[in-house]
């Protein structure tokens, strides 16, 4: 089957003032992004923006609820964790781990002037911070409305007046240093917290791998993972493991009550090529919940222009490659839907974006180009959030882009036509029915 082009009504979603380097979902319904233009004075903001995702009948559209500017430090990569009544955003900055408090508030009504009226108050728009400022809906924080090219169906307010609509405080708390690399500038390259919420692991330039509890953040575990510096890490589904990978061109897997090595990611590279894992992530086995699989993306060592790289599935027993599939250059970028049931991939050149089965490594879903510049990551829209319900949609998937283009977009999978299952009964009757009645012609 011939992998699906964009639809007419996918597309960019938002865009916002400053590189992104980072997404997910804040809750079912709310996309985190972060990113920045660093500490040199170029006027370019480091922060995160918060909006509301929906679907209006015809396409997604997205509102801005809040940003938060982060000063002079840069947000290059972060986890989310909803801890009952409180969330938490954990962001990588230069060396240290900065922790916030996000803490949602239902907007239930409105004043005469359209503002937000919180518990019975009117909803502040604006607060004070530390190293920047938090700013509401009502204060334009220059991220540009995107129409998406199409006349809404219903309007933002009508479709979200549906819903409780969320606002969010956000509190810097604690922060510690998570790498230091002494011969040049330490930086944390990638923050992960456990599906349990007990524990964060964090890694960087100096390659060890970093095990905190959450959310007290003190450390547990420091393991000499690596021998350079760490691209990506992933937990198991379970909180047992812990997947690390590195520019040593190692990838590992460990077993994290003992803290041992469990499997060393080793396969057959084309003409015994060098090549590098990009990315990690594990994803459930659909309908089985005691059962993952590990995906990674690999990409040549050294070699200039387009060259293929690998999305591949590996056996997380035995730590062998079942799957992978050559894709037509570098990859950036990789995502897994929380039921397993999809992988997404982002290309390093071309900006591209491609939706897999997981099982099957059968593409279904291919975007060319839904960036003018490298993908920066991928984030599926939930369908088994516990936060809230999934948005509402006549799509089978979606899956959210982002890159230093500045642009948020989205990609969907329409629902794939099957034949229903009292369409096939009927027609297996009707075929036992006329194979009886011809062998009784003929007299068989």
């Amino acid at each position: 089957m011939a992998p699906t082009r964009r639809r007419a009504s996918d597309g960019l979603l938002a865009r916002v003032n400053f590189p992104l380097y980072a997404v997910d979902m804040l809750t079912s319904r709310h996309i985190l992004v972060a990113g920045g233009g660093g500490s040199s004075k170029t006027g370019v903001a480091n922060g995160f923006e918060i909006y509301e995702l929906y679907h209006n009948g015809s396409h997604f559209c997205a509102e801005e609820v809040l940003r938060h500017e982060t000063g002079a430090n840069v947000v290059m990569n972060f986890a989310v964790s909803n801890g009952g009544r409180r969330g938490y955003l954990c962001a990588g900055q230069e060396a240290h781990c900065q922790m916030y408090y996000v803490q949602p508030r239902v907007e239930s009504e409105e004043d005469g002037n359209g503002n937000g009226i919180v518990d019975g108050k009117p909803a502040p728009t604006e607060r004070p911070h530390e190293n920047g400022n938090v700013r509401q809906r009502n204060v334009h924080s220059g991220v540009e409305p995107v129409a998406n090219g199409h006349k809404p169906a219903a309007t933002a307010a009508e479709i979200l007046r549906q819903f409780q609509r969320l606002r969010f405080d956000i509190q810097a708390a604690d922060v510690v240093q998570t790498d230091f690399l002494k011969s040049a500038e330490p930086l944390q390259r990638v923050v992960r917290i456990s599906g349990n919420g007990r524990l964060m692991a964090t890694g960087g330039t100096d390659g060890k791998l970093r095990v905190w509890t959450f959310p007290q953040m003190t450390l547990a575990a420091e393991l000499a993972a690596h021998t350079k510096e760490i691209d990506d890490l992933d937990f198991s589904p379970d909180s047992k493991r812990i997947a690390s990978i590195s520019k040593d061109g190692q990838g590992l897997v460990w077993d994290l009550a003992s803290g041992k090595l469990q499997h060393k990611l080793q396969w057959q590279t084309p003409e015994g090529a060098k090549y590098l894992f990009k990315r990690c992530r594990y994803g459930t086995v659909e309908a089985q919940k005691d059962q993952y699989r590990l995906f990674t993306i690999a990409n040549p060592l050294g070699k200039v222009g387009r060259q293929r790289g690998f999305l591949q599935h590996w056996d997380c027993a035995s730590g062998e490659l079942r799957q992978a599939v050559a894709i037509d250059e570098s990859l950036s970028s990789l995502a897994v839907r929380d039921d397993g049931r999809f992988v997404a991939v982002g290309t390093m050149f071309s900006g591209s974006v491609s939706m897999y089965i997981a099982f099957s490594l059968q593409r279904v879903l291919h975007i060319p180009h839904a960036h003018s510049m490298f993908v920066t990551g991928l984030q599926f829209l939930p369908i088994t959030n516990e936060e809230g319900p999934p948005i509402s949609s006549d799509t089978e998937a979606a899956v959210l882009s982002i890159s230093v283009d500045n642009k948020v977009c989205i990609h969907s999978l329409p629902q794939r036509r099957t034949i229903p299952a009292w369409v096939a009964i009927a027609f297996i009757v009707i075929m036992i029915f006329a194979v009886f009645v011809l062998c009784s012609y003929v007299g068989i």
